[in-house]
């Protein structure tokens, strides 16, 4: 196993504690209005770059934390796209239009 970076662990950790509490509250409240599916998406799209590199360059254990991270942040993406058509609705708001 290679040498693993506690820094890169705990920041992992921190955006790991960080996504369930959002997703958390878009489950008790199915408000989405705010979040952005285009920063969410980017997210995703770091973490996989993290996983590329982590696969070709310096596997270790921590590849498992970008990978859980990206899920958490893909079902907070999900819940967007699950609540934000009804979120809109409720708000009047046509689809092109946001707050």
């Amino acid at each position: 196993m290679a040498n693993v970076s506690i820094w890169e662990i705990l920041f992992l950790l921190c955006f790991a504690v960080s996504w369930p509490v959002s997703i958390a509250k878009s489950l008790r409240t199915k408000v989405v209005i705010g979040k952005s599916p285009l920063f969410m998406s980017l997210i995703i799209l770091g973490y996989i770059f993290g996983i590329i590199h982590k696969a070709l360059y310096h596997h270790d254990i921590v590849i498992w934390l970008y990978v859980f991270n990206a899920l958490l942040v893909s079902t907070d993406l999900t819940l967007y796209f699950v609540y934000i058509g009804r979120n809109r609705r409720e708000l009047g708001l046509k689809e092109d239009e946001t707050l």
